[in-house]
Parts: C-alpha cells; sequence; structure tokens
C-alpha cells in the first residue's frame, strides 16, 4: 500500500477573467514567502483542470482548492470542506469534464472517473466580484488575498497536525 503524500494546495481560477484569477494569485503569493509544514505542496493549476485531477490519482492526504467564489459580498472569505457526497447528483455542467478548462465541480467527480479516490478536500474560497475578460483583481478581492493566505495557512497547519506520526524506514 502506498502511503499518501501530504497536502496539496492547490490555486484554480482563470487570470484572464478578473476575480477568478484569484486561487492562482494567492497561491503565488504563498509559495516561497510563508513557511509551510513538511509535506505541503503548493501549485497554480490555473484552468488546467485536467491535470489536477491525474495529480490526484496518486494519493494525498488532503487537497486545499484556492478559488474564487460567486455570489455574496466580493472579498468575502469563505471556508468550505467537499466530500463526494457533495458531487454526487451535482449539475457538472452537462458532465462532460472539459480537458481545456477548469470546472472544479467536474473536475473532483473526475478523479473518482479516472480511478482515484477524492482525498479530504477544502476549498478556501472568496466572493468574487468581477469577472469580466481582464487581468487584475477588483480592489475587494484584491485587499482579501491576506486573509485567504492566512486561511490556508491555518488550514494546512491544522491538517498536517491531524495526520498520524509517518514511520521511519532505514
Amino acid at each position: 500500500m502506498t502511503e499518501a503524500a501530504g497536502v496539496l494546495v492547490a490555486g484554480i481560477g482563470n487570470l484572464f477573467l478578473g476575480d477568478d484569477g484569484f486561487g492562482p494569485e494567492v497561491v503565488r503569493r504563498l509559495a516561497g514567502r510563508h513557511p509551510l509544514p513538511p509535506g505541503v505542496r503548493v501549485a497554480d493549476y490555473g484552468i488546467r483542470g485536467m491535470h489536477l485531477a491525474y495529480d490526484l490519482l496518486a494519493p494525498c492526504a488532503a487537497l486545499v482548492l484556492v478559488d474564487a467564489l460567486p455570489g455574496g459580498v466580493p472579498g468575502e472569505i469563505v471556508v468550505l470542506e467537499v466530500s463526494s457526497g457533495d458531487l454526487s447528483g451535482a449539475d457538472l455542467g452537462g458532465g462532460e469534464f472539459d480537458g481545456h478548462g477548469m470546472s472544479p465541480v467536474a473536475m473532483l467527480a473526475g478523479v473518482e472517473r479516472l480511478g482515484g479516490t477524492l482525498p479530504p478536500t477544502y476549498v478556501v474560497g472568496c466572493r468574487a466580484g468581477a469577472v469580466a475578460e481582464g487581468i487584475g483583481l477588483s480592489p475587494p478581492v484584491a485587499a482579501a488575498v491576506p486573509g485567504a493566505i492566512a486561511a490556508v495557512l491555518a488550514l494546512v497547519h491544522r491538517l498536517t497536525a491531524a495526520e498520524p506520526a509517518r514511520t521511519r524506514r532505514s
């Protein structure tokens, strides 16, 4: 049996659609600038949903998605826990897994369709304001980036503290 890797923090979103670039911006600022517990990997997946789904076929202790969310007050940070039960019967935008796009629900459901198991999954999201064509976050979403980084750090510290101690082999 393969031992699960640590925690994957994945920024997702399209930086050419305003606030939808929130996830990539958070992981860009997070990576290399903040100390992370051992076993935490931070990556910008952008709109490469299939790449992320295939990466999740390797065992992973937990997944933290960082993404822009619709509705609500722009700039509001939300932390959600997602399970495979949340995905069953979900509207997958026609049920298709787009190899050239990023529908988080379709990507997460696609992991199981590819033969993998969805790890404990969390979303650190920010309510988006403007998702029209254009580069750059709106002022309320840009102001929320430091709070999202703090939320990701708190979550990964909690997740790694909850992981069972690994046995060393010589």
